[in-house]
């Protein structure tokens, strides 16, 4: 039996990342590359996730093109997806947005500590499923 990597359409990957749980946020950190798992939602074409401001992903990534990649594989049956997004992270800073957002975004921070937003738009989005032929 041979594999198969099928492309998955922009709308594919968006349905997919939606019901992710985790996600893997690929960035740049003191010139090494990083990846960090975060919670996260689909806001839109937007990854959108918290972090707290005393976190290295805040300074590491507001501004930055990031990637960020999630997947969901089975493996018993060796199926399942991966989705990368590339971007460039921003903070949200609406408040309007924000209190839109809020009930829907996790955050791990102390209690009292106040988490910041980033968004990533998803400028360039692939997908594969992961496939038996």
């Amino acid at each position: 039996m041979s594999s198969g990597l099928p492309e998955l359409d922009r709308g594919e990957c968006l349905r997919l990342l939606a019901g992710a749980a985790i996600g893997r946020l690929v960035f740049t950190h003191a010139a090494m590359p990083a990846a960090h798992p975060v919670n996260f939602l689909v806001d839109g074409d937007e990854i959108v996730f918290r972090t707290c401001p005393d976190g290295p992903l805040l300074r590491a990534v507001n501004g930055v093109v990031v990637g960020f990649q999630a997947d969901d594989v089975d493996p018993a049956t060796r199926t399942g997806w991966s989705v990368l997004a590339v971007g460039e992270a921003y903070e949200i800073t609406d408040p309007q947005r924000l209190a839109e957002l809020g009930p829907r975004l996790p955050t791990r921070c102390a209690p009292g500590r106040t988490a910041h937003t980033l968004a990533i738009p998803t400028r360039r989005l692939t997908g594969r499923a992961l496939t038996h032929a």
